[in-house]
């Protein structure tokens, strides 16, 4: 099944894929003064990335909530991620605000490593939240830390998932790589991990640890769009692979700051759907069973 030609499309494809909707599991939400910040970053990517990253859905929080209602949303993790101690409690009292004024949005936290890190992170899973993001590139800081392992305590015990960005794109840090992220894994083989980006550009080696590790999940954050093929190509056996591990690949597009229209992600997808073993089956896994199954959406 072809994907949407454009976003005005999308509802109706969804519909035809007999699905209520999408459920995304990687947006971004964030307080208007961080969320300036982060697009002003954006705007300087030329300086900051090597390329220009134009922000495609520069809107206020209320045109962006209703732009996802009208591709037909109907679930999301609204994800927030602090550069520096002292933000991610206040960050995820944000979030959690957030979602209980907007229906489609799920409960959510972060975390970054200090002292405060497992109070903050209990009282966020005691007030319902249903997944974390983990910004490793973002928040400069080692996920070995012994500082966090309260929270992948919290997290594998609670069965919470957590969205990793800590693959080295689109610049690598300090404690970026699959291997890194997996001495994690290793102290905590029972924590739900998605790989935010599918570990781009190391996709192979988030294959990999999928593999090794069956509570591991990819996101399909910008993986096989034309703004980042040329740096994250696509494993010639990518695929073959998926068939292996339909049920741990999610919807996810970093809308709002893409620079480039949400149909297209879908695209990427449905065109991963042509490949032998996938089909219509792996687009309403992905697309919406995979995600809502994490998120817990449904049981609230």
């Amino acid at each position: 099944m072809a994907g949407p030609g454009s976003d005005a499309e999308v509802a109706d494809w969804v519909r035809g894929l007999g699905l209520p909707g999408l459920v995304d599991l990687h947006v971004h939400f964030l307080p208007d003064p961080v969320q300036r910040k982060v697009w002003a970053y954006f705007d300087d990517a030329e300086r900051n990335y090597g390329t220009a990253w134009p922000v495609h859905y520069r809107q206020s929080e209320g045109e962006r909530v209703e732009v996802l209602r009208s591709l037909g949303v109907v679930g999301y993790a609204p994800l927030v991620y602090p550069h520096k101690p002292g933000m991610a409690e206040w960050l995820t009292e944000w979030v959690l605000d957030f979602a209980a004024r907007v229906p489609e949005a799920v409960p959510t936290a972060t975390v970054y490593p200090e002292p405060s890190v497992g109070r903050y992170l209990e009282g966020a899973l005691r007030a319902g939240a249903r997944c974390v993001k983990a910004h490793v590139q973002v928040g400069a800081y080692d996920p070995r830390d012994d500082l966090l392992d309260p929270a992948w305590g919290l997290l594998a015990e609670a069965g919470v998932p957590v969205v990793v960005h800590c693959g080295h794109g689109p610049l690598p840090g300090a404690h970026t790589g699959i291997p890194v992220f997996e001495e994690v894994l290793r102290a905590h083989p029972r924590l739900a991990v998605v790989l935010a980006h599918a570990g781009m550009p190391e996709i192979s080696e988030a294959l990999d640890l999928a593999e090794r590790y069956p509570r591991v999940h990819l996101d399909t954050t910008m993986v096989g769009v034309d703004f980042t093929l040329r740096n994250a190509p696509l494993p010639d056996d990518w695929t073959a692979r998926l068939a292996d591990l339909g049920d741990r690949i999610v919807l996810g597009t970093d809308f709002p700051s893409i620079p480039y229209a949400y149909a297209e992600q879908l695209r990427a997808i449905a065109g991963w759907a042509q490949a032998p073993g996938l089909g219509e089956p792996f687009l309403r896994a992905v697309l919406h069973d995979n995600p809502a199954r994490l998120l817990a959406l449904g049981e609230h």
